[in-house]
């Protein structure tokens, strides 16, 4: 897995306090920033955090590069529905050699990882199987109808993917654009971080986490789980490990 950050709006917290003077006070829209040194920015965001006053925070945005990951975790993550999401096409793009993310558990057992990637390879085998049989079979169609060549050569590949596809695995590898304002983050980081997440996910929200933490300390700093914030709300579903994980992301934020 491979996440980066690549841009997020500048000056987030006085962006974010901004936001929320002007709630708060008669100043003008064009005079907002004044005053608003480090420490008062800082003051202003945690006292927001302390209300509850999430909608200034909607107006800063991250943007992130996602790499090596699998299209289960594509289903999960788009279920955050406050998100704009660009991944790759297995439409457009032909995945007769595929990358394939394989879970720990599976790694760690040696008759399941062989059993694991025999099933991999048989689905490269047969997508490739498929795909060509198709190609030939739209190739011939195009050709009929009057195209050229190289148009019907490559109008009959992306159709011929467009079937092939459905015989690729979860596992299969992907990638994506995310883009989340920052309350819609906290909400993620709220439910992904946590320890009843599925482990990819998770790893995915954690590394999110920190980076964002890095840019907007002040806007992150209680993000997390919910027993980063107080008591565990998953009730009889709790992993009963609150303190170890609230170790573990508040080390994480510091990294």
């Amino acid at each position: 897995m491979k996440v980066t950050l690549i841009s997020h709006t500048p000056n987030p917290e006085k962006i974010i306090a901004s936001a929320a003077k002007l709630c708060y006070s008669d100043t003008g829209a064009m005079n907002l920033m004044e005053g608003l040194d480090d420490e008062k920015t800082k003051s202003f965001v945690e006292m927001l955090a302390g209300m509850g006053h999430e909608s200034p925070i909607e107006h800063i945005n991250f943007t992130f590069g996602i790499e090596g990951v699998s299209r289960t975790l594509l289903a999960q993550i788009t279920r955050h529905r406050i998100a704009s999401f660009s991944v790759q096409s297995q439409r457009y793009v032909r995945q007769n050699n595929f990358e394939y993310i394989t879970p720990p558990a599976v790694a760690e057992d040696k008759e399941v990882s062989e059993l694991y990637k025999k099933s991999m390879e048989s689905a490269v085998e047969n997508y490739n199987k498929i795909s060509d049989v198709l190609q030939k079979k739209y190739y011939d169609e195009f050709i009929n109808q009057g195209m050229t060549e190289s148009k019907a050569k490559s109008n009959a590949e992306k159709k011929a993917i467009e079937d092939a596809r459905f015989v690729l695995p979860n596992a299969c590898e992907t990638k994506m654009m995310v883009t989340m304002n920052a309350r819609s983050l906290l909400n993620f980081f709220s439910l992904r971080c946590c320890n009843r997440a599925q482990w990819e996910i998770r790893e995915l929200a954690c590394e999110m986490l920190r980076l964002c933490s890095k840019v907007a300390p002040s806007v992150f700093k209680n993000a997390g789980p919910s027993c980063c914030r107080g008591k565990c709300t998953e009730g009889k579903m709790s992993c009963g490990k609150a303190e170890e994980t609230r170790n573990y992301i508040n080390n994480l934020k510091n990294n």
